[in-house]
């Protein structure tokens, strides 16, 4: 188990074979789930062997009974505190906890500050992030901006971004339908990836926990799903009539998991993504007035999660997203209608999913890494990491059964907003490869 002092994942001999004995090995491009011997060597997947008895005297053997050897995690949005905000999150401390929780590759959203809307600023945050990269960390890409926030919602100059971005989002709403199918008009002809967040600011009004019963209880303003289905059935017949395909962000409700089903029944090209606190709690929680329960979109009630989790595993919902949206002490301790939205996850996601999802059966752990890792990058048109002879090692070493403590001492982030402080999980990374140059 990974000690609890600040240290990202365990190291193994720098440059030297590794052979894990009798590990778990999972990989959903293949639908591999088999206990095997891996012997990796200078960076590369050399064989995957029942019992491999000829391997290198300088080998590093790995007893990994009760380990999971498996593709990294590939996040498809979260937030950087760098520039604008380090006392939050540094790029530094982003690339730590990234690989403490798995991730090869997470994609940084735009809206830091100043924004990422133009090319130096990608430029800048690209050569930062490779400075921080090793064969034995996560990587950061970068969304660009949509629009330009700070001259009111127009168009960017997306021309200029086509070369260094990831893709295009804004992380926020777009509620001028005009000027989404111009957008989506524009980008059409490059390939990039579009992705957009369903939500009607003007239905949502002052709401900040999904409307019903529970928030009448509690005392707290509501904001009904009318204001994630209304936008997103609009943002649905802008891409039926125009034709690009988009990723859908955000998805939490039942009745937004029904257009999306439809949606893709008739074809159009349109995928979508679930951010995981949404697959694990639901309203009742927020009865703890817990100020990391305050998201943007705000949690379901269990017929949402339980309709969210069932469209992972159909395929409805592409991929699960982190959505990491660290704050301060001082941001998040105030009451919970004035906290502003968001809460840490890349170290803690695959540790609660497992946990409280694939152990009680909700979820396999083939469709688990699936959405996690394979349809991620599908989404984005990405090559994923797989787990093959020949292949570069993208991989991680997971033990299920690892227990620890979230402190700050055991958090690589800088931030602790999460519901789960001070409390004992059951599973943690071991290693992380990440050789692959895709």
């Amino acid at each position: 188990m990974i000690p609890e002092e600040k240290s990202t994942c365990r190291q193994f001999r720098v440059n030297s074979p590794t052979l894990l004995q009798q590990v778990r090995v999972l990989d959903p491009s293949s639908g591999i789930d088999r206990l095997a011997d891996v012997r990796i060597e200078e960076g590369i997947i050399r064989a995957i062997e029942s019992n491999i008895t000829d391997y290198p005297e300088n080998t590093d053997v790995i007893p990994a009974k009760g380990y999971i050897f498996a593709p990294g995690l590939v996040d498809l949005y979260s937030h950087s505190g760098e520039p604008g905000h380090e006392e939050r999150e540094t790029l530094a401390s982003l690339v730590n906890s990234a690989t403490a929780g798995g991730f090869t590759r997470v994609a940084i959203l735009p809206d830091t500050v100043p924004p990422i809307d133009n090319p130096a600023a990608i430029t800048t945050l690209q050569q930062k992030s490779q400075e921080l990269s090793s064969p034995n960390s996560a990587r950061l890409q970068f969304w660009a901006t949509l629009t330009h926030a700070r001259e009111g919602q127009k168009m960017a100059e997306s021309g200029d971004l086509l070369e260094s971005a990831f893709g295009f989002t804004d992380s926020r709403a777009i509620e001028n339908s005009g000027l989404i199918r111009r957008l989506l008009e524009y980008l059409q002809p490059f390939g990039k990836s579009i992705a957009l967040f369903p939500v009607n600011t003007q239905l949502r009004g002052n709401g900040v926990m999904r409307e019903g019963d529970a928030s009448i209880r509690f005392g707290l303003p509501g904001d009904p799903a009318l204001s994630e289905t209304i936008a997103l059935a609009t943002l649905l017949e802008l891409v039926a009539e125009v034709g690009t395909p988009v990723h859908l962000m955000r998805i939490s409700t039942r009745r937004g998991v029904e257009l999306i089903r439809d949606a893709k029944r008739r074809g159009l090209p349109v995928t979508a993504s679930v951010t995981w606190l949404h697959l694990l709690v639901n309203t009742e929680a927020i009865a703890t007035y817990d100020s990391s329960l305050r998201l943007d979109p705000p949690l379901g009630n269990e017929s949402d999660r339980t309709a969210l989790v069932e469209a992972v595993r159909e395929g409805i919902i592409d991929a699960i997203a982190i959505d990491h949206r660290p704050y301060t002490y001082e941001e998040k301790t105030v009451a919970f209608a004035e906290a502003p939205p968001g809460a840490i996850g890349l170290e803690l996601a695959l540790p609660l999913l497992w946990e409280k999802l694939v152990k009680p059966g909700e979820l396999s752990p083939l469709e688990l890494w699936k959405a996690l890792s394979l349809n991620p990058c599908l989404c984005t048109g990405q090559k994923p990491p797989e787990i093959a002879v020949g292949q570069p090692a993208e991989a991680i070493l997971f033990d299920p059964n690892a227990i620890w403590t979230v402190t700050g001492d055991s958090l690589q982030s800088l931030s602790r907003n999460t519901f789960w402080l001070e409390r004992e999980l059951s599973g943690r990374v071991i290693q992380l490869w990440n050789y692959s140059g895709s």
